[in-house]
């Protein structure tokens, strides 16, 4: 009888050992894939460094001196390479992933704030906004090879899906240029709301939305035809517009409202409404669309919605001031598994699991963490 019970007891503890090796394969899928493959996060923090976070082991590997100002930072999705701007520094940096080094910096022209990669990705967009100017890189040789006078301060540029324009969001001079993606020349420049900061175009090119952090107003812009539509009045100034990723309704991230606006892609008309919480500033949609995650930056929490059924789950509690956020992944056929989150004040990085939506844990980073990429190479 005696040996009855131990073999249940080592035949159950022998099922709990294999589920848990199982649930560990897929929380941490990419370390086992094969021995030299890596998935870092590098996250820009205010003195002007990329730290580099090993998302196998949840450890930081190094931290890597970039330059003043760092605006913004993306992966590429082809090559492992993480490309950056430094504002303050007037350049547009490379860094190789595969040896954690920078392998060029390309002076663009004073005040750069974004960079834009092309669909195929062979170039890189970016904007000086005290020259007026929309710059082409080519990524292989690290070259310029165009540029085109804009409207004044430019602030962001960004290729259409079709690859045939370039978007260029003038701030001071209120407008929307629109470029020749081969030229770079400006076919025309729509008036939209004032002191533009960011634009969202449509899967299928027709549409795009321009948003202010100082209006209450959104601009919707015909690219077809090069003519501004309408101004949608919003409840309060927007920090964020998303656009669902199968292009039938855009998303207006407001702290002043409170909550999330929805705007119908195909009327242009304002739809429902949804309170999240104190200050939702900013939001992430999982690439099936079923699912936001908004950070509350003063609520110290992420909230997830399911936003096909318009529901509000239960938020979770991360570090101080959430802002950026990522999933570990940025293939759409492949299912996220963490949700990567940095907090500006607390300095740190909180990851979620997105299985069950709970914290795993929270890792160290450095003073005012702001921006962050993927890669997996």
């Amino acid at each position: 009888m005696s040996r009855l019970k131990s073999f249940r007891v080592y035949f159950v503890l022998s099922i709990l050992l294999i589920l848990l090796i199982v649930i560990l394969l897929r929380e941490h899928r990419p370390s086992f894939l094969r021995p030299d493959l890596h998935l870092n996060a590098y996250i820009s923090t205010g003195d002007g460094s990329i730290t580099v976070l090993d998302l196998a082991n949840l450890r930081v590997l190094q931290k890597i001196s970039v330059g003043p100002g760092i605006a913004d930072i993306r992966e590429h999705a082809k090559r492992p390479e993480i490309w950056g701007v430094c504002s303050t520094g007037g350049y547009v940096w490379v860094l190789d992933a595969r040896t954690s080094q920078i392998s060029s910096r390309i002076p663009v022209g004073p005040l750069p704030f974004s960079i834009d990669f092309s669909p195929a990705g062979d170039r890189v967009y970016t904007t000086s906004s005290v020259s007026d100017q929309l710059l082409a890189i080519d990524v292989p040789s690290r070259s310029i090879i165009g540029r085109a006078k804009t409207g004044s301060e430019p602030v962001q540029a960004r290729a259409t899906p079709d690859k045939k324009l370039i978007l260029v969001v003038n701030r001071r001079a209120a407008t929307l240029g629109i470029h020749d993606a081969a030229t770079l020349q400006q076919r025309v420049a729509v008036p939209v709301i004032r002191q533009p900061d960011e634009v969202a175009v449509l899967p299928d090119n027709s549409i795009a939305f321009v948003m202010s952090r100082s209006e209450k107003r959104l601009s919707v812009v015909d690219l077809l035809r090069g003519v501004l539509i309408t101004n949608l009045e919003l409840a309060g100034k927007p920090t964020q517009i998303l656009v669902k990723p199968d292009g039938g309704e855009l998303y207006v991230i407001s702290p002043e409202a409170h909550g999330l606006q929805v705007v119908n892609t195909w009327t242009h008309e304002m739809g429902d409404y949804m309170l999240l919480g104190s200050t939702p500033t900013n939001a992430l949609i999982s690439a099936d669309s079923g699912r936001m995650y908004v950070a509350d930056s003063a609520a110290s929490r992420v909230i997830p919605v399911d936003i096909s059924n318009r529901r509000i789950d239960k938020p979770i509690n991360v570090g101080a001031t959430p802002a950026a956020m990522r999933f570990d992944t940025s293939d759409p056929s492949t299912r996220p598994t963490m949700l990567l989150v940095l907090n500006e004040s607390s300095g740190d990085l909180a990851i979620i699991r997105t299985r069950t939506d709970s914290l795993l844990t929270v890792i160290p980073i450095g003073p005012h963490p702001s921006r962050l990429a993927i890669k997996l190479f």
